[in-house]
């Protein structure tokens, strides 16, 4: 099994730790393939978090999320996504850069596909 089994927890038990080298920028993972390193997590944008400096994203990985909390406005589609939203990302789809004024709160789950 690539990642652990994991019954209901609470998800504040997962360490907080900044993530790239963006300020206001961290995730709680929890769970990780640590071969593959793709990772189901809880992503958190600070109030004010700019993710200009880490560009647009592409990734060879699949990417589901939703937002739990909050929003992010997409620089490049010029886009505020809200509360309640999902997105599901291919590999290879261009994505963000992001900010999020007041912060937010995303579930994400991201996976090889064979």
């Amino acid at each position: 099994m690539a990642k652990p089994e994991l019954e209901f927890t609470d998800y504040r038990q997962f360490e907080e730790v900044p993530f790239s080298k963006v300020q206001g920028l961290t995730e709680r993972v929890i769970a990780k393939d640590p071969e593959s390193g793709v990772a189901t997590r809880i992503l958190i944008f600070a109030p004010g978090t700019d993710t200009s400096p880490n560009g647009v994203q592409i990734h060879d990985f699949w990417e589901e999320l939703y937002i739990i909390e909050g929003s992010i406005y997409d620089l490049t589609l010029k886009q505020e996504f809200t509360a309640g939203m999902v997105a599901c990302r291919p590999p290879g789809m261009k994505h963000g850069p992001w900010i999020s004024k007041n912060g937010c709160k995303t579930f994400e789950v991201r996976y090889y596909s064979k």
